[in-house]
């Protein structure tokens, strides 16, 4: 299936600016990152767990997004 452009726009953004979207504020990008990829993807746990990574993001769930940022350029968990 093809990408969808939000998608691809987020996957070809510089390191740096990944790594700024994981702090807590704006991690909600990463959320909507996932929800858009599960819907395009036809990937049902992707889609739910984007869903509720929207609140507990904010909250504890940017650690697990910045860790992966740094050691795989991009959020891996459930993405």
């Amino acid at each position: 299936m093809a990408k969808n452009g939000f998608i691809s726009a987020m996957d070809s953004m510089p390191w740096i600016v990944k790594l700024i979207l994981c702090i807590p504020a704006l991690d909600i990008v990463w959320a909507i990152y996932r929800i858009v990829k599960g819907a395009t993807e036809g990937k049902i746990l992707t889609l739910v767990i984007g869903i509720l990574w929207i609140i507990p993001g904010a909250v504890i769930c940017w650690i697990i997004d910045l860790v992966c940022t740094i050691i795989f350029g991009k959020p891996t968990i459930f993405a």
